[in-house]
Protein backbone atom coordinates (compact mmCIF):
# COMPACT_ATOMS: atom_id res chain seq x y z
CA UNK A 1 0.00 0.00 0.00
CA UNK A 2 1.72 3.42 -1.22
CA UNK A 3 1.88 5.66 1.78
CA UNK A 4 0.95 8.82 -0.52
CA UNK A 5 -1.99 11.08 0.44
CA UNK A 6 -4.50 12.32 -2.00
CA UNK A 7 -2.73 10.93 -4.85
CA UNK A 8 -3.80 12.48 -8.24
CA UNK A 9 -7.32 10.87 -8.29
CA UNK A 10 -10.06 12.51 -10.20
CA UNK A 11 -11.91 14.99 -8.29
CA UNK A 12 -15.35 17.21 -8.87
CA UNK A 13 -14.45 20.81 -10.25
CA UNK A 14 -15.08 23.56 -7.50
CA UNK A 15 -15.02 27.37 -7.84
CA UNK A 16 -12.26 28.49 -6.33
CA UNK A 17 -11.25 32.29 -5.88
CA UNK A 18 -7.23 34.07 -6.73
CA UNK A 19 -5.74 36.52 -4.69
CA UNK A 20 -5.78 40.42 -5.27
CA UNK A 21 -2.23 41.17 -6.40
CA UNK A 22 -2.35 44.77 -4.77
CA UNK A 23 -3.79 42.93 -1.71
CA UNK A 24 -0.56 40.88 -1.11
CA UNK A 25 1.78 43.70 -1.78
CA UNK A 26 -0.23 45.98 0.84
CA UNK A 27 0.35 42.85 3.11
CA UNK A 28 3.66 42.20 2.13
CA UNK A 29 4.94 45.62 2.88
CA UNK A 30 3.40 45.91 6.60
CA UNK A 31 5.20 42.08 7.05
CA UNK A 32 8.33 43.31 6.07
CA UNK A 33 8.15 46.72 8.42
CA UNK A 34 6.88 44.15 11.21
CA UNK A 35 9.90 41.58 10.57
CA UNK A 36 12.65 44.25 10.49
CA UNK A 37 11.00 46.54 13.84
CA UNK A 38 11.54 42.98 16.04
CA UNK A 39 14.90 41.84 14.49
CA UNK A 40 16.89 45.23 15.40
CA UNK A 41 19.94 43.13 15.98
CA UNK A 42 19.57 40.94 13.17
CA UNK A 43 19.79 44.01 10.88
CA UNK A 44 22.62 45.16 12.50
CA UNK A 45 24.60 41.74 12.07
CA UNK A 46 23.64 42.03 8.46
CA UNK A 47 25.15 45.16 8.03
CA UNK A 48 28.33 44.40 9.67
CA UNK A 49 28.34 41.01 7.65
CA UNK A 50 27.74 42.71 4.50
CA UNK A 51 31.43 44.43 4.91
CA UNK A 52 33.25 40.70 4.57
CA UNK A 53 30.43 38.16 3.59
CA UNK A 54 29.06 38.26 0.03
CA UNK A 55 25.21 39.87 0.82
CA UNK A 56 25.78 39.92 4.11
CA UNK A 57 25.32 35.77 4.26
CA UNK A 58 27.90 32.83 4.57
CA UNK A 59 25.82 31.36 1.92
CA UNK A 60 24.00 33.35 -0.99
CA UNK A 61 21.21 31.42 -0.86
CA UNK A 62 20.62 32.91 2.58
CA UNK A 63 19.75 36.01 0.91
CA UNK A 64 16.35 34.18 -0.21
CA UNK A 65 14.87 34.46 2.73
CA UNK A 66 11.77 36.90 2.70
CA UNK A 67 12.10 40.01 4.85
CA UNK A 68 14.99 41.94 3.60
CA UNK A 69 17.57 39.55 5.50
CA UNK A 70 17.60 36.83 7.36
CA UNK A 71 17.43 36.57 11.15
CA UNK A 72 20.38 35.36 12.58
CA UNK A 73 20.26 32.60 15.15
CA UNK A 74 21.15 32.34 18.63
CA UNK A 75 20.09 28.70 19.68
CA UNK A 76 18.39 25.77 18.94
CA UNK A 77 17.01 23.09 20.41
CA UNK A 78 14.35 20.04 19.37
CA UNK A 79 11.98 21.80 17.29
CA UNK A 80 12.44 25.48 18.37
CA UNK A 81 14.89 27.92 17.55
CA UNK A 82 15.37 31.50 18.88
CA UNK A 83 17.36 34.36 17.28
CA UNK A 84 19.89 37.24 18.30
CA UNK A 85 16.32 39.27 19.08
CA UNK A 86 14.89 36.54 21.33
CA UNK A 87 12.12 35.85 18.86
CA UNK A 88 11.56 31.89 19.06
CA UNK A 89 10.15 30.18 16.30
CA UNK A 90 8.90 26.78 15.89
CA UNK A 91 10.99 24.98 13.44
CA UNK A 92 9.04 23.08 10.18
CA UNK A 93 12.24 23.51 7.54
CA UNK A 94 15.23 22.24 9.65
CA UNK A 95 18.00 23.23 7.47
CA UNK A 96 15.74 22.00 4.49
CA UNK A 97 15.98 18.76 5.81
CA UNK A 98 19.81 18.67 7.41
CA UNK A 99 18.56 18.92 10.70
CA UNK A 100 15.57 16.98 10.56
CA UNK A 101 16.76 14.72 13.79
CA UNK A 102 15.73 18.14 15.58
CA UNK A 103 18.14 20.52 17.02
CA UNK A 104 20.61 19.59 19.04
CA UNK A 105 19.27 16.15 19.93
CA UNK A 106 19.97 14.39 23.14
CA UNK A 107 20.43 10.81 21.38
CA UNK A 108 23.36 12.22 19.63
CA UNK A 109 24.61 15.26 20.87
CA UNK A 110 26.62 13.27 23.78
CA UNK A 111 28.24 10.45 21.25
CA UNK A 112 29.44 13.55 18.90
CA UNK A 113 30.73 15.30 21.84
CA UNK A 114 32.74 12.31 22.95
CA UNK A 115 34.06 11.52 19.84
CA UNK A 116 35.28 15.11 18.99
CA UNK A 117 37.32 14.45 22.30
CA UNK A 118 39.09 11.75 21.04
CA UNK A 119 39.57 13.18 17.46
CA UNK A 120 37.95 13.59 14.86
CA UNK A 121 39.36 12.51 11.64
CA UNK A 122 42.23 10.39 11.00
CA UNK A 123 42.23 8.98 7.38
CA UNK A 124 41.82 5.57 9.32
CA UNK A 125 38.50 3.83 10.33
CA UNK A 126 36.67 3.91 12.99
CA UNK A 127 34.45 0.86 14.66
CA UNK A 128 31.25 3.62 13.99
CA UNK A 129 31.97 3.26 9.66
CA UNK A 130 30.68 -0.55 10.45
CA UNK A 131 27.77 -0.36 12.25
CA UNK A 132 27.01 2.48 10.31
CA UNK A 133 27.44 0.23 6.73
CA UNK A 134 25.24 -2.55 8.78
CA UNK A 135 22.52 -0.31 9.47
CA UNK A 136 22.23 1.29 6.10
CA UNK A 137 22.14 -2.01 4.73
CA UNK A 138 19.61 -3.34 7.13
CA UNK A 139 17.59 0.00 6.02
CA UNK A 140 17.56 0.59 2.61
CA UNK A 141 18.77 -3.10 1.11
CA UNK A 142 21.83 -2.54 -0.74
CA UNK A 143 24.79 -4.56 0.73
CA UNK A 144 27.86 -2.33 0.29
CA UNK A 145 28.17 1.05 1.43
CA UNK A 146 31.00 4.46 1.44
CA UNK A 147 30.59 7.83 2.96
CA UNK A 148 30.82 11.68 2.00
CA UNK A 149 30.03 15.07 3.34
CA UNK A 150 27.33 15.85 1.29
CA UNK A 151 24.37 14.19 -0.88
CA UNK A 152 26.23 16.14 -4.09
CA UNK A 153 29.70 14.72 -2.89
CA UNK A 154 27.74 11.22 -3.05
CA UNK A 155 25.75 11.82 -5.89
CA UNK A 156 29.20 12.92 -7.96
CA UNK A 157 30.79 10.01 -6.94
CA UNK A 158 28.22 7.75 -7.57
CA UNK A 159 27.96 9.42 -11.47
CA UNK A 160 31.91 8.99 -11.87
CA UNK A 161 31.66 5.32 -10.84
CA UNK A 162 28.49 4.25 -13.05
CA UNK A 163 30.47 6.16 -16.40
CA UNK A 164 33.29 4.41 -15.19
CA UNK A 165 31.77 0.66 -15.05
CA UNK A 166 28.90 1.55 -18.14
CA UNK A 167 31.57 3.24 -20.37
CA UNK A 168 29.21 5.54 -21.55
CA UNK A 169 29.16 9.14 -20.86
CA UNK A 170 25.91 10.54 -20.38
CA UNK A 171 23.48 10.89 -16.99
CA UNK A 172 19.61 11.32 -17.03
CA UNK A 173 17.74 13.19 -14.61
CA UNK A 174 14.22 14.65 -14.40
CA UNK A 175 13.16 17.70 -15.12
CA UNK A 176 13.34 20.07 -12.24
CA UNK A 177 14.98 17.16 -10.04
CA UNK A 178 16.75 18.07 -6.70
CA UNK A 179 20.72 16.44 -6.74
CA UNK A 180 22.25 19.09 -4.85
CA UNK A 181 24.77 21.34 -6.97
CA UNK A 182 25.79 17.87 -9.20
CA UNK A 183 26.56 19.96 -12.82
CA UNK A 184 24.80 17.40 -14.55
CA UNK A 185 21.56 18.16 -12.60
CA UNK A 186 21.13 21.44 -13.34
CA UNK A 187 19.54 21.00 -16.69
CA UNK A 188 16.09 21.47 -17.57
CA UNK A 189 13.73 21.16 -21.21
CA UNK A 190 12.97 24.30 -23.28
CA UNK A 191 10.46 23.68 -26.09
CA UNK A 192 11.73 20.05 -25.89
CA UNK A 193 15.78 20.80 -26.18
CA UNK A 194 18.28 20.77 -23.43
CA UNK A 195 19.23 23.60 -21.61
CA UNK A 196 21.24 25.15 -18.34
CA UNK A 197 18.40 25.33 -15.73
CA UNK A 198 17.53 28.87 -14.55
CA UNK A 199 20.62 29.88 -12.14
CA UNK A 200 23.02 27.64 -13.48
CA UNK A 201 26.54 29.43 -12.29
CA UNK A 202 28.85 29.25 -14.80
CA UNK A 203 28.24 25.41 -16.19
CA UNK A 204 31.45 23.98 -17.16
CA UNK A 205 29.96 23.10 -20.28
CA UNK A 206 26.63 23.08 -22.60
CA UNK A 207 24.64 20.29 -20.49
CA UNK A 208 23.49 18.25 -23.61
CA UNK A 209 27.19 17.25 -23.66
CA UNK A 210 26.31 15.59 -19.87
CA UNK A 211 22.73 15.20 -19.78
CA UNK A 212 19.68 13.34 -21.24
CA UNK A 213 16.18 15.50 -19.64
CA UNK A 214 12.89 13.67 -19.25
CA UNK A 215 9.94 14.58 -17.28
CA UNK A 216 9.04 12.79 -14.06
CA UNK A 217 6.60 10.24 -14.69
CA UNK A 218 6.76 9.97 -18.51
CA UNK A 219 7.85 6.60 -19.54
CA UNK A 220 7.56 7.08 -23.07
CA UNK A 221 10.04 9.98 -23.38
CA UNK A 222 12.40 8.19 -20.70
CA UNK A 223 12.53 4.60 -23.50
CA UNK A 224 13.31 6.98 -26.19
CA UNK A 225 16.42 8.65 -24.09
CA UNK A 226 17.34 5.47 -23.01
CA UNK A 227 17.21 3.42 -26.20
CA UNK A 228 19.87 5.92 -27.92
CA UNK A 229 22.27 3.95 -25.71
CA UNK A 230 24.76 6.73 -24.22
CA UNK A 231 23.29 6.80 -20.75
CA UNK A 232 25.27 5.55 -17.83
CA UNK A 233 22.46 6.11 -15.47
CA UNK A 234 19.37 7.62 -14.31
CA UNK A 235 20.02 9.39 -11.12
CA UNK A 236 16.45 10.01 -9.72
CA UNK A 237 14.73 11.41 -6.60
CA UNK A 238 11.45 8.67 -6.08
CA UNK A 239 9.52 11.53 -6.27
CA UNK A 240 10.44 15.57 -7.01
CA UNK A 241 10.80 17.47 -4.28
CA UNK A 242 12.38 20.81 -4.66
CA UNK A 243 9.61 21.86 -6.61
CA UNK A 244 6.63 21.07 -4.43
CA UNK A 245 5.99 17.21 -4.04
CA UNK A 246 5.20 15.37 -7.36
CA UNK A 247 4.52 12.15 -6.61
CA UNK A 248 5.40 8.89 -9.11
CA UNK A 249 1.78 7.33 -11.04
CA UNK A 250 1.56 3.98 -10.50
CA UNK A 251 3.93 1.62 -12.41
CA UNK A 252 6.50 4.64 -12.88
CA UNK A 253 8.84 3.24 -11.21
CA UNK A 254 8.54 -0.54 -12.25
CA UNK A 255 8.96 0.86 -15.77
CA UNK A 256 11.84 2.74 -14.59
CA UNK A 257 13.41 0.00 -13.31
CA UNK A 258 12.89 -2.25 -15.88
CA UNK A 259 13.68 -0.18 -18.83
CA UNK A 260 17.16 0.79 -17.27
CA UNK A 261 17.95 -2.93 -17.44
CA UNK A 262 16.83 -3.03 -20.77
CA UNK A 263 18.52 -0.20 -22.41
CA UNK A 264 22.20 -0.94 -20.35
CA UNK A 265 22.06 1.61 -17.77
CA UNK A 266 22.31 1.87 -14.12
CA UNK A 267 19.80 3.47 -11.55
CA UNK A 268 20.68 5.59 -9.18
CA UNK A 269 18.05 6.69 -6.02
CA UNK A 270 18.83 9.96 -4.47
CA UNK A 271 17.24 9.31 -0.53
CA UNK A 272 18.00 12.90 0.54
CA UNK A 273 14.68 14.34 0.68
CA UNK A 274 12.93 11.23 0.43
CA UNK A 275 14.42 9.78 3.46
CA UNK A 276 10.78 11.53 5.07
CA UNK A 277 9.47 8.14 3.45
CA UNK A 278 10.42 6.01 6.46
CA UNK A 279 13.68 5.01 7.94
CA UNK A 280 14.68 3.10 4.66
CA UNK A 281 13.34 5.79 2.63
CA UNK A 282 11.30 5.84 -0.26
CA UNK A 283 13.46 2.42 -1.11
CA UNK A 284 12.26 0.42 1.36
CA UNK A 285 9.34 1.76 1.80
CA UNK A 286 8.64 1.17 -1.72
CA UNK A 287 10.21 -2.02 -2.20
CA UNK A 288 12.28 -0.44 -5.43
CA UNK A 289 15.71 -1.96 -6.16
CA UNK A 290 18.05 0.61 -7.48
CA UNK A 291 21.72 -0.56 -8.26
CA UNK A 292 23.03 2.96 -5.95
CA UNK A 293 21.80 4.80 -3.05
CA UNK A 294 22.41 7.60 -2.43
CA UNK A 295 21.42 10.04 0.91
CA UNK A 296 22.56 12.88 3.33
CA UNK A 297 21.56 16.04 5.13
CA UNK A 298 19.41 14.34 8.16
CA UNK A 299 21.36 11.10 8.70
CA UNK A 300 23.99 12.85 11.30
CA UNK A 301 21.97 15.19 13.29
CA UNK A 302 23.76 18.13 11.45
CA UNK A 303 27.16 17.19 11.46
CA UNK A 304 28.27 17.17 7.56
CA UNK A 305 27.57 13.46 6.65
CA UNK A 306 26.37 11.22 3.68
CA UNK A 307 26.45 8.06 2.28
CA UNK A 308 25.88 5.82 -0.85
CA UNK A 309 25.40 2.07 -1.15
CA UNK A 310 25.39 0.08 -3.88
CA UNK A 311 24.73 -3.71 -4.67
CA UNK A 312 27.23 -6.60 -4.68
CA UNK A 313 27.66 -6.79 -8.32
CA UNK A 314 28.14 -3.15 -8.54
CA UNK A 315 30.83 -3.71 -5.39
CA UNK A 316 32.64 -6.52 -7.64
CA UNK A 317 32.73 -3.87 -10.65
CA UNK A 318 34.86 -1.48 -9.33
CA UNK A 319 36.93 -3.45 -7.02
CA UNK A 320 37.70 -5.32 -9.95
CA UNK A 321 38.43 -1.62 -12.26
CA UNK A 322 39.99 0.55 -9.35
CA UNK A 323 43.36 -0.46 -8.56
CA UNK A 324 45.00 0.28 -5.05
CA UNK A 325 47.65 2.35 -6.81
CA UNK A 326 44.98 4.50 -8.29
CA UNK A 327 42.46 5.00 -5.73
CA UNK A 328 43.82 8.19 -4.16
CA UNK A 329 43.31 10.06 -7.76
CA UNK A 330 40.08 8.32 -8.70
CA UNK A 331 38.12 11.52 -8.20
CA UNK A 332 35.88 9.50 -5.50
CA UNK A 333 36.53 10.52 -2.17
CA UNK A 334 38.30 13.26 0.23
CA UNK A 335 40.07 13.79 2.82
CA UNK A 336 37.50 14.45 4.96
CA UNK A 337 34.86 11.61 3.82
CA UNK A 338 34.22 9.22 6.50
CA UNK A 339 35.79 10.90 9.20
CA UNK A 340 35.50 9.74 12.86
CA UNK A 341 33.24 12.87 13.94
CA UNK A 342 30.59 11.75 10.69
CA UNK A 343 30.34 8.48 11.78
CA UNK A 344 30.02 8.65 15.12
CA UNK A 345 27.14 11.27 14.63
CA UNK A 346 25.60 9.39 11.87
CA UNK A 347 25.68 5.83 13.92
CA UNK A 348 23.87 7.98 17.01
CA UNK A 349 21.48 9.36 15.10
CA UNK A 350 19.97 6.38 13.58
CA UNK A 351 20.61 3.98 16.71
CA UNK A 352 18.89 6.80 18.87
CA UNK A 353 16.40 9.56 17.12
CA UNK A 354 15.55 8.51 13.68
CA UNK A 355 14.73 5.44 14.45
CA UNK A 356 11.21 3.38 13.32
CA UNK A 357 9.00 4.80 16.10
CA UNK A 358 10.22 7.77 15.62
CA UNK A 359 8.84 8.03 12.07
CA UNK A 360 5.33 6.77 13.27
CA UNK A 361 5.18 9.88 15.52
CA UNK A 362 6.39 12.24 12.85
CA UNK A 363 4.00 10.90 9.93
CA UNK A 364 1.45 11.02 12.25
CA UNK A 365 1.82 15.20 12.59
CA UNK A 366 2.34 15.33 8.89
CA UNK A 367 -0.95 13.45 8.44
CA UNK A 368 -2.40 15.84 10.90
CA UNK A 369 -0.85 19.42 9.23
CA UNK A 370 -1.65 17.59 5.65
CA UNK A 371 -5.83 17.31 6.74
CA UNK A 372 -5.65 20.79 8.45
CA UNK A 373 -4.40 22.44 5.63
CA UNK A 374 -6.82 20.69 3.16
CA UNK A 375 -9.52 21.45 5.23
CA UNK A 376 -8.82 25.09 4.68
CA UNK A 377 -8.11 24.65 1.13
CA UNK A 378 -11.99 23.32 0.99
CA UNK A 379 -13.64 25.37 3.23
CA UNK A 380 -12.12 28.34 1.77
CA UNK A 381 -12.24 27.30 -1.89
CA UNK A 382 -8.86 27.94 -2.65
CA UNK A 383 -6.99 27.78 -5.59
CA UNK A 384 -4.43 25.45 -3.59
CA UNK A 385 -3.48 22.00 -3.50
CA UNK A 386 -1.19 19.58 -0.67
CA UNK A 387 0.33 16.60 -0.81
CA UNK A 388 2.39 14.77 1.40
CA UNK A 389 5.10 12.08 1.70
CA UNK A 390 5.84 10.56 5.09
CA UNK A 391 6.29 13.42 7.49
CA UNK A 392 6.80 16.11 4.71
CA UNK A 393 3.92 17.68 3.46
CA UNK A 394 3.67 20.98 0.57
CA UNK A 395 1.04 22.82 0.00
CA UNK A 396 1.10 24.67 -3.85
CA UNK A 397 -0.87 27.48 -4.86
CA UNK A 398 -2.47 25.73 -7.70
CA UNK A 399 -5.55 23.98 -8.02
CA UNK A 400 -4.46 21.36 -10.08
CA UNK A 401 -1.90 18.37 -8.98
CA UNK A 402 1.56 18.20 -10.64
CA UNK A 403 2.36 15.11 -12.33
CA UNK A 404 5.82 16.39 -13.59
CA UNK A 405 8.81 18.84 -12.73
CA UNK A 406 7.52 21.73 -15.45
CA UNK A 407 3.72 21.69 -14.26
CA UNK A 408 4.87 22.41 -10.88
CA UNK A 409 7.40 25.10 -12.24
CA UNK A 410 4.27 26.75 -13.59
CA UNK A 411 2.08 26.83 -11.19
CA UNK A 412 4.79 27.94 -8.99
CA UNK A 413 3.83 31.81 -7.22
CA UNK A 414 6.82 33.10 -5.56
CA UNK A 415 5.13 36.59 -5.00
CA UNK A 416 2.50 34.34 -2.65
CA UNK A 417 5.04 31.97 -1.46
CA UNK A 418 7.26 34.85 0.01
CA UNK A 419 4.06 36.46 1.40
CA UNK A 420 3.06 33.31 3.46
CA UNK A 421 6.97 32.57 4.81
CA UNK A 422 7.47 35.96 6.27
CA UNK A 423 3.85 35.81 7.62
CA UNK A 424 4.68 32.89 9.11
CA UNK A 425 8.12 34.48 10.63
CA UNK A 426 6.67 36.82 11.88
CA UNK A 427 4.38 34.78 13.80
CA UNK A 428 6.57 32.24 15.38
CA UNK A 429 6.76 29.44 12.69
CA UNK A 430 9.85 28.89 10.04
CA UNK A 431 8.90 27.11 6.52
CA UNK A 432 11.45 26.12 4.22
CA UNK A 433 11.79 29.74 2.03
CA UNK A 434 12.63 27.98 -1.29
CA UNK A 435 8.93 26.39 -1.25
CA UNK A 436 6.28 25.74 1.26
CA UNK A 437 7.89 22.55 2.53
CA UNK A 438 6.68 21.65 6.10
CA UNK A 439 8.89 18.88 8.13
CA UNK A 440 8.16 16.81 11.29
CA UNK A 441 11.42 16.08 13.46
CA UNK A 442 10.64 13.29 16.40
CA UNK A 443 11.03 16.91 18.67
CA UNK A 444 8.01 18.37 17.23
CA UNK A 445 4.32 17.84 18.89
CA UNK A 446 0.86 18.58 18.11
CA UNK A 447 1.02 21.74 19.49
CA UNK A 448 2.87 22.77 16.56
CA UNK A 449 0.55 21.69 14.22
CA UNK A 450 -2.02 23.25 15.45
CA UNK A 451 -0.26 26.59 15.98
CA UNK A 452 0.54 26.25 12.20
CA UNK A 453 -2.90 25.79 11.60
CA UNK A 454 -4.44 29.30 13.54
CA UNK A 455 -2.01 31.35 11.75
CA UNK A 456 -2.56 30.11 8.45
CA UNK A 457 -6.09 30.75 8.67
CA UNK A 458 -5.11 33.82 9.79
CA UNK A 459 -3.08 34.77 6.62
CA UNK A 460 -6.24 33.29 4.35
CA UNK A 461 -8.70 35.50 5.67
CA UNK A 462 -6.24 38.25 5.11
CA UNK A 463 -5.98 37.25 1.15
CA UNK A 464 -9.12 36.55 0.45
CA UNK A 465 -11.32 39.00 2.98
CA UNK A 466 -14.50 38.60 0.38
CA UNK A 467 -14.92 35.16 0.90
CA UNK A 468 -18.90 34.29 2.25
Amino acid sequence: MLDHARTAEATLPRQTRTADRDQIRAIRQREEERFAHDRPKSFELVQRARRSLLGGVPMNWMTKWPGGFPPFIASARGARLVDVDGNAYIDFCYGDTGAMAGHAPAGSVGAIADRAADGITFMLPTEDAIWVGEEMTRRFGVPFWQFALTATDANRFVLRLARMITGRRKVLVFNHCYHGSVDESLATLVAGTIHPRRGNIGPAVPPSETTQVVEFNDTAALERALAEGDVACVLAEPALTNIGIVLPEPGFHDALRELTRRYGALLVIDETHTICAGPGGYTKAHGLQPDFVTVGKSIGSGVPSAAYGFTAEIAERIEHQVSVEDADVSGVGGTLAGNALSLAAVRATLANVLTEQAFVGMTDLAVRLEQDVNDLIESNDLPWHVTRLGCRVEYLFSAERARNGTQAANAGDFELDQLIHLYMLNRGVLLTPFHNMTLMSPANVAEDVERHKEILTEAIAELYPAHR
